[in-house]
């Protein structure tokens, strides 16, 4: 666990990237395997109709495996792209099997952009979201974008608004005893690691075979 006392944010951003950057390709490989058996029978995902994933990038954990899973089992699944105006709002749009994809603007593949194909965030029942860093209490840093907290601001205006239900998908060597966190910042229900499930301290530890 990595201690976050006299960090700034942005050098907490720095090593964290650099600790997951780190791992080599067989550390990558064997963590997504790992991820993938914590949650791919896991109640929530088995139930989810609508699901949000991410495409891997800069050391991010892979959740290929989760996305390959729910679309054999037939659900709807969304990744997110990115509005060319504003630039800074992102929208999640349906991806099936096979579909051509591009690079946005960071050069991470995203679907091409199709109105009908998309989703608004709180009708989706899962959010599988990348983060930079985590801790228990359910806070999450993530890159410095911004595009997660404001497409989900609607959350802290709203605490009993609880769609979609949003898990941080994390290495376990990117856990922070404590973060620093700004009013925008929007909490997670959970985290998932390689190792295991982490809830907010207001919270009973989740027990994976529920």
């Amino acid at each position: 666990m990595i201690s976050a006392a006299g960090l700034s944010r942005a050098a907490l951003r720095r090593q964290l990237r650099q600790a997951r950057r780190s791992l080599s390709p067989l550390e990558q490989r064997l963590a997504a395997q790992r991820l993938y058996r914590l949650l791919a029978q896991h109640p929530l995902f088995r139930r989810a109709r609508h699901i949000a994933l991410y495409l891997p990038n800069d050391g991010e954990i892979d959740p290929r495996p989760l996305l390959r899973a729910a679309q054999r089992r037939g659900k709807a699944t969304y990744l997110p792209v990115l509005d060319p105006w504003p630039r800074t709002r992102m929208i999640f749009q349906r991806v099936r099997p096979g579909e051509r994809l591009r690079p946005n603007r960071y050069g991470i593949p995203e679907p091409v952009r199709a109105r009908e194909a998309q989703r608004k965030v709180w009708t989706l029942d899962l959010l599988l979201m990348p983060l930079v860093g985590f801790d228990e209490a359910g806070g999450r840093l993530g890159m410095g974008g911004g595009f997660y907290d404001r497409s989900l601001a609607y959350r802290t205006r709203q605490k009993s608004w609880r769609k979609p239900t949003l898990l941080g998908l994390a290495h376990e060597c990117q856990k922070v005893d404590r973060l620093p966190l700004a009013s925008w910042d929007v909490a997670l229900d959970a985290t998932v690691t390689d190792r295991d499930w982490y809830r907010p301290e207001t919270c009973s530890r989740h027990d994976p075979n529920d």
